[in-house]
Order: C-alpha cells, then sequence, then structure tokens
C-alpha cells in the first residue's frame, strides 16, 4: 500500500518473545509497543493511518511488558493480553478508540505464577479465554465471573510455544518445548492425541488446527532447516506431507484461512536489531547480520487439498523489511468487492504496514 495507508512512528516491543506481537479485527489494530516502567500497546481504529502521535493513548494496566494480545472474535471492543506480570487482563476499549491512557481493565485473571506467553478466545463460547504461562500451565477462564474453568496441569513438562483451537472449540492442540504436539480435550482434562518429535530441531515449533480437523505445524529439523507439516489427528505415526523451506533461523507464524484453505507461512526476526560493530580481528565480517538474515521478510501461502501430496505451494511474497509481527484481519473485515482474501499487518521497527492479498478477476 501507498505510504500514507501505512501506521507511521511506532516503537513496536523489543521483547524477545515468538508471539504475533499484533492483532486485529474490522475496527481497530493493536499493536505490543516498547513501554517504561511496565507494558502497554496501542489501540488504532483501522482507519487512523498516518504518522502516530508520540504521545497517543496507549492500553497500559500491565507491570510487566505485554507478550501477547488477542481480540474477542464476539466483540470487536474486547482485547485480552498476556504479561511478563503473571496476569491476564481483559480491556473494554470504547466505540471511537482510545483519547486518554486505558490503566483500568474490566478484568484481571490471576491463576499463572509465571509470565503469561499466549492468550487465545474461544471461536465459538461467549466469554471463554484460554491462557497458557511459563509455568506450563494452561487455563480456562469465564471472562464474565473471572473464575478458572479448567487448570490443566501436568500435561506439559516445558514451555508452552503455541496453541490452537479447533473449529468448533471442542479441543485444543498445543506445541511445546519437548518437540510433542498434543491434542487436548479441556473439559475431560486429557490428552487425546500426541505426536512426540513432530520435528527434531530445538528451535521453537507452532501447531495449528485446520477446518477438517487436521493439524499444521510449523518448526526445525535437526539441521535447523525449517519444515512445515501437514498431521492427521486420528493418526500422528507419520506426517502426511513434510516440507524443508530453508535455513534461515526466524521461528514461522503460520495464518490459516478455512474458506480457501490457504495457510500464510510468515518468517518472524528472532533478535531485536543490533547496532553495526566497528570490525576488528576478533569480530571481522558481520555477524549481526547474519543473525538477522534474509528470509524473514517473506510470506509463503500453500494450498492444504484431500489429495498428496495435501501442501501445495502457491507463491511467496517478499519485501525487503524484515517483519517483527504479523497480525491477521478476520475474513469480516476484508473488502470482497475488491477480490480481497487477505490482508496482513506487519510490522517493521517504527511502523505497521497492511499487505493485501486479492485474487484478480480474469
Amino acid at each position: 500500500v501507498k505510504t500514507e495507508q501505512c501506521y507511521d512512528d511506532i516503537r513496536v516491543s523489543r521483547v524477545t518473545w515468538d508471539s504475533t506481537f499484533c492483532a486485529v479485527n474490522p475496527s481497530f489494530v493493536a499493536i505490543i509497543v516498547e513501554a517504561s516502567g511496565g507494558g502497554a500497546f496501542l489501540v488504532l481504529p483501522l482507519h487512523k493511518t498516518g504518522r502516530i502521535d508520540k504521545s497517543y493513548p496507549t492500553v497500559c494496566g500491565h507491570t510487566g511488558p505485554v507478550l501477547d494480545i488477542d481480540w474477542c472474535p464476539h466483540n470487536d471492543h474486547v482485547i485480552a493480553s498476556g504479561s511478563e506480570d503473571c496476569t491476564v487482563m481483559v480491556w473494554q476499549i470504547p466505540e471511537n478508540g482510545l483519547s486518554q491512557p486505558l490503566t483500568e481493565p474490566v478484568v484481571v485473571l490471576e491463576g499463572h505464577s509465571k509470565r503469561v506467553g499466549i492468550v487465545t478466545w474461544h471461536p465459538t463460547a461467549r466469554n471463554v479465554l484460554l491462557s497458557a504461562g511459563c509455568d506450563n500451565v494452561v487455563l480456562i477462564w469465564n471472562v464474565g465471573t473471572a473464575e478458572e474453568l479448567y487448570r490443566l496441569e501436568g500435561l506439559h513438562p516445558d514451555l508452552i510455544y503455541s496453541v490452537s483451537w479447533s473449529r468448533d472449540g471442542s479441543r485444543f492442540c498445543t506445541a511445546c518445548k519437548d518437540k510433542s504436539v498434543r491434542v487436548i480435550d479441556p473439559r475431560r482434562g486429557t490428552v487425546v492425541a500426541e505426536k512426540e518429535r513432530a520435528h527434531e530441531g530445538a528451535r521453537p515449533m507452532r501447531a495449528i488446527f485446520l477446518a477438517d480437523g487436521k493439524i499444521f505445524t510449523t518448526g526445525f529439523s535437526r539441521m535447523s532447516e525449517r519444515q512445515l507439516a501437514l498431521w492427521d489427528t486420528e493418526n500422528l505415526e507419520e506426517p502426511m506431507g513434510l516440507q524443508e523451506l530453508d535455513s534461515s533461523n526466524g521461528a514461522l507464524l503460520p495464518f490459516y484461512d478455512p474458506d480457501t484453505n490457504v495457510v500464510y507461512v510468515c518468517g518472524k526476526v528472532q533478535c531485536p536489531p543490533t547496532p553495526p560493530v566497528a570490525p576488528t580481528p576478533q569480530n571481522s565480517g558481520a555477524p549481526f547480520l547474519t543473525m538477522c538474515s534474509q528470509g524473514d521478510s517473506s510470506i509463503r501461502y500453500f494450498e492444504i487439498t484431500d489429495e498428496a501430496p495435501y501442501v501445495h505451494y502457491l507463491n511467496t511474497y517478499s519485501s525487503k523489511e524484515p517483519q517483527r509481527g504479523m497480525g491477521f484481519m478476520p475474513k469480516r473485515g476484508l473488502d470482497v468487492s475488491k477480490c480481497e482474501i487477505a490482508r496482513f499487518y506487519k510490522l517493521h521497527e517504527r511502523k505497521c504496514e497492511p499487505i493485501i492479498m486479492t485474487v484478480p478477476r480474469k
């Protein structure tokens, strides 16, 4: 898009955590930003493009950096945030956006003993929110009454990298640092299916549920090459499809569009940008360039079908600037009259840029 349609002069958070740092819905775009003395995120009405004033009000009730945010699918003015201060907060955003800093959440959910890295709303039941923390516990909350509905302890021996609800919300899948992908029934509190060593590499993996109940994962091979795989939850012995992409080191964030059955895979820059170092005999060459290597400025997309090889590569969108995070617009926020099938909000170091995917008519 043109420069005036971007959101400019935003100090995107530098927290080293593999979340998307951005959440969008048809009314607002929310971006986790750098904040002194606590954690904050910006909430901008979609039409407020251009340069954002430094004094623009933020949502700033957390006492530690914000790690993840998620808009409620049933109410475009409600957003949840998880933070290093071990709490989850739910916020009500005023009709026309913020006119002053928002410090009072509607609900504070306290139950984690370590930082909360993942928050995700239930896709079909109203006021149900899942949070996962670095204490390896998954909590499911009733936001209306601020009480724990389910506390799932002991299912994960290590850090939880990602959580994704199934389409109807009856179960969810998790990717964990012990290299296992688990399908969990929250009501029974049991692991329904588990695949150990889904990806051999030690770096973070992610897993998402597809509409037909299959699971799509991204991760790393033993040789640190980035991989994608498709799994059938009925039989997790072998993947239905496994592809190696490249050997860049950023985590891959998958986004899924159930209507077109397309999965978009976005690289994410791992390292906070390092200032250039004057070369000395010890550091000859430029080590900081190899860390933030190219390849994290691209969005690859794949179609998932019922015929082998199941995961079909479609195309790659690439740009010069690496991305720090990515927001994915729900389908009801798209301009279908312009044949728009997906819209991303890509975070640079200092701005947020909408990327529009269209299928032009012949």
